[in-house]
């Protein structure tokens, strides 16, 4: 338990200008009283020094053991890229500290596990950046579909874009579809767990995770690497209560519909919109929702019961950010389970594992 009134946030992969913990981690946090940020942590001590100076935080590091130790540290957030998420992940475990790791938890499922069991072993609240859950337009979707507003759900259509998996690439280690950071496991991941959360998980399914490209081009240099990971993605199955369902992000794609979830039921049917060219955990959401037969489609408005968080929550990248941070903080206080856990990361690893194996061989999987 924190030693103060506020919860103290380390965050280990901090940089001024770039980078997901300098674009949500921080100005979420900056909006909200009960936590504050105290150390930040990079792979270089100089480094680490200007990103402390730049936001105004008391402690730098450049050893992620060393800032998980620190007395005035409670919470430790990992944000760096997933190859790199074991080894500041643990350590923060091992100092007993409570940890939210972003999205996807490990490199593969065995490497999430590792860290499941060592944080409940350990007893410390455990989160995972799978911030769809916290959007309040798809926690008023699974509620709608909860409580009956489209009746027994039928079919569900959710498409995405990952316009960074095109004619190049601009992070090498990507390409390795062994490092677990790729349009499957990031994009696929965070959307097709929306998907789930509204819909329920999937009983069935069948899968292309395709290659369109072996070499790519880095972006800036023109590099040729060799590449291994997807750079597209459809699942067809079986989800919740018998839902027939398609899924697919669809890779190199900066035009045209970025995000769209159709969910048709016997008695309505629920549309979630992007507004804009950002990921769908990253932004606002319309939805549109109509009842009855011969009901047009009208906007629902979102009613503040799902927004936890103060009006001064950036919008955007923070705003999800800001929410988990906003339930976990309840959970490191009350010292209930957080959600979505590292539990809910296996889930979702094994999901994903389910999807691949469904492409390799062509047949149907459970997951």
């Amino acid at each position: 338990m924190p030693t103060s009134n506020k919860i103290r946030v380390g965050i280990i992969g901090v940089s001024p200008d770039r980078g997901f913990a300098s674009i949500a981690h921080i100005p979420a946090l900056r909006a909200l009283a009960n936590l504050e940020i105290s150390a930040v942590c990079t792979t270089r001590q100089d480094s680490a020094e200007a990103a402390a100076t730049h936001f105004g935080i008391p402690l730098a590091f450049s050893d992620p053991e060393k800032l998980a130790q620190h007395p005035d540290v409670d919470l430790v957030t990992v944000s760096v890229k997933v190859p790199d998420h074991y080894r500041p992940v643990m350590a923060a475990i091992e100092a007993g500290k409570h940890i939210y790791c972003e999205w996807p938890l490990g490199r593969n499922t065995d490497e999430a596990v590792r860290m499941l069991d060592a944080a409940e072993r350990k007893g410390v609240r455990h989160a995972v950046g799978l911030q769809g859950q916290m959007s309040p337009a798809i926690n008023y979707v699974k509620d709608l579909v909860g409580q009956g507003y489209v009746g027994r759900v039928l079919s569900a259509t959710m498409i995405g874009c990952a316009p960074n998996w095109g004619a190049s690439i601009d992070r090498a280690y990507q390409a390795d579809r062994s490092n677990g950071a790729n349009l499957l496991t990031i994009t696929g991941g965070h959307t097709v767990d929306a998907l789930c959360y509204c819909l329920g998980e999937f009983h069935e399914l069948a899968a292309f995770v395709v290659s369109q490209r072996d070499r790519i081009p880095l972006e800036g240099t023109g590099e040729i690497v060799a590449k291994t990971s997807p750079d597209q993605l459809v699942v067809n199955g079986i989800v919740g209560s018998g839902a027939v369902v398609s899924f697919q992000v669809r890779g190199g794609m900066a035009r045209g519909t970025e995000f769209l979830f159709e969910s048709h039921g016997e008695e309505g049917d629920l549309v979630l919109a992007a507004t804009s060219r950002a990921s769908m955990q990253r932004q606002e959401l319309n939805l549109k929702g109509p009842r009855g037969k011969g009901a047009a489609l009208a906007d629902l408005p979102v009613p503040g019961k799902y927004r936890w968080v103060p009006e001064g929550v950036p919008p955007g990248s923070p705003y999800n950010v800001a929410q988990l941070y906003v339930k976990l903080a309840e959970h490191i206080r009350d010292g209930k389970p957080a959600s979505p856990g590292f539990d809910a990361a296996i889930t979702r690893h094994r999901l994903l594992d389910a999807i691949v194996r469904a492409s390799d061989t062509g047949q149907k999987q459970v997951p």
